[in-house]
């Protein structure tokens, strides 16, 4: 039988990865021990990133990287999950922090972030130097790149990057978004409700998913600021996945991780009739069926197929029959 992965996508496309609704960061190593401990409790349902930018002490730079060679090494890293933001393209340390990090974990290391980017061109320039030392430690692997849209020229080239092969992310930084135009757009935008409502900034937010999810990659949404407010936090992670398309979100603060998860959970109620309607799509070969009253093609069975997808990331039953149709278990 053909697979669903097999059919339901056009020769070239990327399937949108399936990732988890939260990115956790952290820059100092008691807390990112305290993410990781978290992280295995809740069975790895979130992703931490070691923040070796914002997070690393003037000076300290090559010191931030080598804890993040060390934890990503670390016996709590169970879940290989753990990813790292290093420096912008206009500060000189980013290719030490390249070259430091892959030399040390260039097999362990989850994904890259990449911030401060003003253009497309710069992404391709870190890529190359990414690619490289990849070659050189980890036999060629593909290291997925999460990419800040953050400035207005990202913005501006926000297709072209949305594009580039090793992009798995794109990453909405609202707080130097808002400040790149220098007075023009309120402070006020940077919370809610005004982060979702002022033009300029939802234009750009509908713009970075827009991008990200035509070309197969994550859009992800900016942190909610009242850090230990977890109500606030689930209304912005449900709202920016409602209205604009955003499949994750990140968190700065350890309650604002299961308010994430649980603002962009899925609707599992529907997992069953997914299923079963992809078994009788299977059975028909991938055309045209009538279920359940309705005519079913493979607009419908791509979205089936996604929340099994989705559901088997997070562990939830599928069952015997499932597990052997589509994935050959």
């Amino acid at each position: 039988m053909l697979q669903p992965q097999e059919v339901l996508f056009a020769e070239g496309a990327r399937e949108l990865p399936v990732l988890s609704a939260c990115e956790h960061y952290a820059g100092a190593e008691r807390f990112l021990r305290k993410a990781l401990e978290l992280q295995q409790q809740l069975g790895g349902t979130f992703d931490v990133t070691v923040d070796c930018e914002d997070g690393a002490r003037a000076g300290a730079e090559r010191e931030q990287i080598e804890l993040a060679v060390a934890l990503l090494h670390d016996p709590l890293n169970r879940h290989d999950r753990l990813g790292v933001r290093i420096h912008g393209f206009h500060d000189a340390v980013w290719r030490q922090d390249v070259d430091l990090l892959l030399a040390g974990a260039a097999r362990r290391v989850a994904y890259l972030t990449l911030p401060k980017v003003t253009c497309a061109a710069q992404v391709e320039t870190m890529a190359a130097h990414i690619r490289s030392g990849c070659a050189r430690y980890a036999e060629g692997r593909i290291l997925p790149l999460h990419v800040l849209i953050e400035t207005q020229g990202a913005l501006r080239e926000v297709w072209q990057i949305a594009a580039l092969p090793a992009v798995e992310v794109l990453d909405f930084g609202l707080m130097d978004f808002v400040s790149d135009h220098q007075g023009a757009i309120p402070e006020a935008a940077m919370r809610s409700p005004d982060q979702f409502e002022h033009r300029l900034v939802a234009r750009a937010k509908a713009e970075v998913a827009a991008a990200a999810l035509a070309h197969g990659v994550v859009p992800a949404h900016n942190v909610t600021l009242a850090l230990k407010d977890s109500a606030q936090t689930r209304a912005d992670a449900a709202r920016a996945q409602r209205e604009f398309g955003f499949q994750r979100m990140w968190s700065i603060y350890p309650t604002q991780i299961e308010a994430i998860l649980a603002g962009m959970a899925p609707d599992f109620s529907r997992l069953p009739r997914a299923l079963a309607l992809l078994a009788r799509a299977q059975d028909a070969g991938w055309g045209p069926v009538a279920f359940e009253g309705q005519l079913q093609d493979r607009g419908t069975y791509r979205e089936a197929w996604r929340l099994v997808r989705q559901a088997r990331a997070r562990a939830l039953p599928l069952g015997a029959e499932a597990e052997r149709r589509f994935f050959g278990a």
